[in-house]
């Protein structure tokens, strides 16, 4: 099964959002337009409700609104509409930010992001919603919205953004399409609300920080808005470290500390120290076995049995692979039986299928309890927030992901040039305010932090000194359904607002 980047891995736009379209009427006033006939007709006007969120020391006031903002063709006709969720504190100062938060996949809802870390409500994965099976929001004292005022975005095709019909969904699944999309959903939220002169922050999260770069490019590009900066959580930034540790050294390098940090999770014996000696290692000793001829005799014995010890992995196992653990780790490292998530290495399940050579098993964590946000997000937004449709919540579009065009093209070669290195530098030199935050999860063996690490380690210090950062949690992809670690990274990024 392909796997989804979202976040949690994990799609001819120009005709259908031109760059200079006028801005969309409000909501209200849309809901006469003939295309609303059809499936547009289950969106409600946006639905607008006050609350207060305890937060420190007080309390804040703020206005919630779930609705949509319309994106028009050529032809000034509605060929999608964008569901978004936004939470204003009711007193605001000038320079108060706004954060437009989106999740990747490419087909993942921000239900994830929202309900996860940083809206006002969260859902707990502890006591007897372990599982998911009982989800019961709980008030977020530690929301982002103690900080920034915050809108959370659903590209097209998930969550309740819709186009008008399959065609004109299938030209808004593309990097570039999408980049622009939103840019422009973004555009016409500012212009509506009058936060022009409001530090405009982006938060992605897996493909999502690949596609925040993206979207901070079409906005100063093709929207005339500069962003301030981004944070990325368990982003995508180099393709062919992501999709290629099968068989290319540096990329099972870069990944390596993570399954050695995740097995170090299951084992219960997580110490800094030793996954500093396993970075250490992958760089050293790791990647130039991985180059050079194949080990023999006495050498290839120490070294297979020294990656059994660091992995969990099977020594017999290992030399099959000639040390590419990667690609045996889901299915051998837990032992017999039992089987790991790419996405929380850390994490494992009874194997469904222990005949089988290979992983076959719906993954634990991205088809397992997280699922609960999706009906969790749709019963909050209907009892809470007062949007109510019929339309059914969509958390995770696979036919999105499989239709995704990257680069131009569908399918691995596409995903493999995929890249945000050029853009990064691009948005540093050209905003010389802008800043970046990437926050990974150490057992998180789908985008490991070290591909991460290798990408800011390459920008050129003059762009990057004082204004990037990697933070690293315990945990995987999710790191954040851990409650310390959620903690952790609010204080984290909190610090990372206020150095504005």
């Amino acid at each position: 099964m392909q796997r989804l980047f979202f976040s949690a891995l994990a799609v001819a736009l120009v005709a259908a959002v031109p760059l200079h379209a006028e801005p969309a009427q409000k909501a209200t006033a849309e809901k006469s337009s003939s295309v609303e006939t059809g499936l547009l007709a289950l969106l409600p006007d946006d639905s607008v409700t006050e609350h207060v969120l305890a937060a420190g020391e007080g309390s804040l006031a703020y206005t919630a609104t779930a609705g949509t903002v319309a994106l028009r063709g050529q032809d000034g006709q509605v060929t999608a509409k964008i569901f978004y969720t936004a939470y204003r504190a009711k007193e605001r100062s000038p320079d108060r930010p706004v954060t437009f938060a989106f999740n990747g996949g490419p087909g993942a809802a921000s239900a994830y992001l929202h309900l996860g870390l940083v809206g006002p409500k969260i859902l707990p994965f502890a006591g007897s919603n372990e599982d998911g099976t009982e989800p019961k929001l709980e008030a977020n004292a530690e929301s982002w919205l103690n900080f920034t005022d915050l809108v959370l975005i659903d590209p097209v095709g998930t969550g309740w953004s819709r186009a008008v019909n399959d065609e004109a969904a299938s030209r808004f699944y593309g990097v570039r399409q999408d980049a622009e999309a939103l840019a422009k959903a973004i555009s016409l939220y500012v212009l509506d609300n009058q936060l022009l002169d409001a530090p405009k922050y982006l938060l992605g999260e897996s493909y999502g920080g690949f596609r925040a770069a993206k979207v901070a490019l079409a906005l100063k590009n093709n929207q005339a808005m500069l962003p301030k900066g981004i944070v990325m959580v368990s982003p995508l930034m180099e393709g062919r470290f992501v999709f290629n540790s099968d068989d290319d050294p540096l990329a099972a390098s870069l990944q390596f500390p993570s399954l050695v940090a995740a097995h170090l999770e299951r084992g219960g014996r997580f110490a800094n120290e030793t996954l500093t000696a396993a970075e250490t290692f992958a760089v050293r000793e790791l990647l130039p076995v991985l180059v050079d001829p194949l080990p023999e005799g006495h050498k290839a014995d120490g070294f297979y049995n020294r990656l059994s010890e660091m992995t969990g992995v099977g020594v017999e196992t290992i030399r099959q692979t000639r040390g590419f653990v990667g690609s045996v780790y889901a299915k051998k490292a837990a032992g017999p039986g039992r089987i790991v998530s790419p996405y929380d290495a850390g994490v494992t399940v009874t194997d469904a299928y222990p005949e089988a050579s290979y992983s076959r098993n719906d993954d634990p964590i991205l088809e397992g309890y997280t699922r609960a946000y999706g009906g969790a997000f749709a019963s909050y937004a209907r009892q809470e927030l007062g949007f109510k449709t019929e339309m059914t919540y969509v958390l995770l579009n696979e036919d999105v992901n499989r239709k995704w065009e990257w680069n131009g093209n569908r399918g691995s070669d596409g995903r493999l040039s995929a890249s945000i290195s050029t853009d990064l530098r691009d948005l540093l030199s050209t905003i010389p305010s802008f800043r970046l935050m990437v926050a990974h999860g150490y057992s998180d063996i789908l985008t490991p932090y070290g591909a991460s690490r290798y990408v800011l380690n390459h920008l050129p210090s003059t762009l990057a000194h004082g204004r990037t950062a990697l933070k690293l949690y315990r945990g995987g992809h999710m790191f954040y359904t851990r409650d310390d670690e959620r903690k952790a990274m609010y204080q984290d990024a909190e610090a990372f607002y206020r150095a504005r």
